[in-house]
């Protein structure tokens, strides 16, 4: 078995490979763990994390729960990226250590197919040929540039954005998606003067409005200046040009544009064309056993499609080796959950109240956070953030969980497992949650669903 990527579909792939017996060659020509793990979901999160800390003792200057700082913090810039580096480090060094106990090979190069099955790789020690039984392309995806906004100078993407020298005094982030806003708002809490260009008319569009209300209302009170039904225009002198929703043209002073409308499937480079693949539009078609049109090569992750998740192309990978070794397994996931480490955090999983199906009648019940003790105790109650549980009024069987608040990306777990195991309020109702823990309001959610919540 051949993988060509060594991101969270690919590695775990081969490491599952290894531990069924299969004889696996894993290519990699960047580092191991992919975008995920080396510039994109774990080094943001990092630089979250550190943006969320800055943020909360610079308010200590001014007195929060009775503690106070005689001065603001001192931000030194170049010791957080190093910080987020050595997460990074330790992360690409653990993958590195699993796929050898497993006894993945594991070669460090391009990697450029001649036909379905050979494999000529790009190593600093020459070329070297890899014939395999089975491929598994798991190429990742890459971030898109605008044709009159391309890469380069102040122009920048997510990767670039999480190795900066420095603080920029002003960011401009052109789309209002989920990279765009975690990365503008983490730059927000650091001190950079934050503007939004999203050309839909608001933030977050794949999230209903309720959901997403509590985030608007961060942007809002903390500055950063939203410009919606706007139209990024190219660069200008010492910023970007817009036309506005009226029509108007801007000009937004930027040291950096952040260009975040959304990733691509990295289907070029690699020699795809010489393998006879079915194509989805720019996605490589597969079935549900993520095999695609050229008998044993299989495709996984965000090559195939969204969602263009990491946690999926994990769940891609293990099923396509298990399949490989002799088992009998599809890929047909009741809910795959979305995250997004805004201000406050939002979950969905499963359908929310817009994506119901017409002719299907449904309960909903929504607890705030400003009533659960566990979010009071940890000012996380005060922001508009809730659990929201869907059922069917039929059988009240649980179609989709959605919340918003902060920390809320932990219950992530519980709310995937409820609506993949099809749990119905009265399971739900029946569950002793833990107090005080934010968990309880799941319970409160499917209580009030069933007309009877107690605290609310």
């Amino acid at each position: 078995m051949l993988v060509v990527g060594g991101g969270p579909g690919g590695y775990v792939a081969a490491i599952r490979a290894g531990q069924l017996g299969l004889d696996t060659v894993l290519v990699e020509a960047d580092r191991l763990g992919g975008t995920c793990l080396v510039r994109g979901c774990i080094p943001s999160k990092a630089l979250i994390h550190a943006a969320g800390l800055y943020e909360e003792m610079t308010a200590a200057t001014e007195g929060r729960f009775g503690i106070r700082l005689d001065s603001p913090p001192r931000l030194d810039f170049a010791e957080t990226i190093a910080w987020k580096e050595g997460i990074v480090d330790r992360l690409n060094g653990g993958v590195s250590a699993l796929l050898k106990r497993a006894k993945v090979r594991v070669v460090n190069g391009h990697a450029s197919f001649t036909d379905a099955k050979t494999c000529s790789v790009a190593t600093s020690d020459g070329s070297l040929t890899v014939v395999a039984e089975h491929v598994v392309l798991a190429t990742g995806s890459l971030p898109v540039e605008l044709p009159f906004l391309p890469f380069g100078g102040k122009v920048i993407s997510s990767t670039e954005a999480l190795a900066l020298a420095e603080v920029p005094k002003r960011l401009v982030v052109v789309g209002a998606g989920y990279i765009g806003l975690e990365l503008g708002i983490a730059y927000a809490k650091l001190g950079a003067e934050v503007s939004i260009v999203e050309a839909q008319d608001r933030i977050l569009p794949v999230y209903d409005v309720k959901l997403v209300e509590p985030v608007r209302r961060w942007l809002d009170t903390h500055g950063v200046a939203l410009h919606l039904g706007a139209k990024a225009r190219g660069q200008r002198g010492e910023g970007l040009e817009i036309e506005s929703a009226s029509g108007e043209q801007l000009i937004l002073a930027a040291d950096r544009i952040l260009l975040t409308v959304g990733r691509r499937p990295n289907s070029e480079g690699w020699g795809r064309e010489r393998m006879a693949l079915e194509m989805d539009g720019a996605f490589v078609r597969v079935n549900d056993h993520c095999a695609t049109s050229t008998t044993n090569v299989w495709a996984i992750g965000d090559l195939t499609g969204e969602p263009m998740l990491a946690h999926k192309a994990s769940a891609q990978g293990e099923m396509v080796a298990e399949i490989i070794a002799g088992a009998r397994r599809r890929f047909m996931p009741v809910a795959i959950p979305a995250v997004c480490f805004t201000e406050p955090e939002i979950v969905s999983v499963g359908l929310s109240p817009d994506k119901v199906l017409e002719g299907v009648d449904v309960v909903v019940g929504q607890f705030p956070f400003q009533a659960n003790g566990r979010a009071l105790s940890m000012d996380a109650g005060n922001d508009g953030g809730f659990v929201r549980v869907i059922a069917r009024k039929a059988d009240h069987r649980i179609l989709g969980i959605q919340g918003v608040g902060r920390y809320i990306s932990e219950l992530a777990g519980e709310f995937t497992m409820l609506v993949e195991m099809g749990a119905v309020l009265e399971d739900v109702a029946g569950i002793i949650h833990a107090h005080p823990t934010l968990g309880e309001a799941t319970h409160e959610a499917s209580l009030k669903a069933l007309g009877h919540a107690i605290h609310v």
